[in-house]
């Protein structure tokens, strides 16, 4: 399993930016705007509250396993692989959502003065804010879910605990 990588998280949050802020852009000259939901950032936020609650919990229990405490519950090598591959699908959308929200709330920073506008950019704020908590939970994650002896490998493959 390949470990997940901020450039192809950034890669993935500016061309959607770019492509969100130019199509902001246009859809203005038509006179209206696509609008930024309420639940986009409230979402985001529970997504990654779930990730990192099961980050927690998979540390806790494999913590346990380690020092070999009597009646430590183990971790199944296949539910941490379904862990990480959720936190990093769940990575790449937040990077493409934030983009999105980010290019309409750079956009809509230019009208401020407008006040659904100014709500509007609060939200698309809000929603970006939430998308890296996202990320940084799914490489919270991935870093609980790997491997001691991949520490050391060059070629960067995360494997889940088994």
């Amino acid at each position: 399993m390949k470990q997940l990588r901020i450039r192809t998280l950034a890669a993935v949050f500016v061309v959607a930016g770019v492509l969100s802020w130019a199509g902001a852009r246009l859809w203005s000259a038509v006179g209206t705007l696509p609008r930024v939901p309420l639940a986009a950032p409230i979402v985001l936020a529970l997504i990654a509250v779930v990730l990192l609650s099961t980050a927690l919990s998979l540390r806790a229990r494999l913590k346990a396993q380690r020092e070999r405490r009597p009646g430590a519950k183990g971790v199944d090598p296949l539910m941490a692989a379904r862990a990480v591959v959720f936190g990093q699908a769940s990575a790449l959308v937040a990077a493409l959502v934030s983009g999105m929200y980010g290019g309409t709330g750079a956009f809509l920073l230019e009208s401020l003065d407008i006040p659904a506008r100014r709500d509007q950019a609060i939200y698309a704020g809000f929603s970006v804010l939430a998308g890296i908590a996202v990320i940084a939970a799914a490489f919270f994650l991935e870093r609980v879910c790997k491997l001691p002896e991949d520490d050391d490998n060059d070629h960067g493959g995360a494997a889940p605990v088994a």
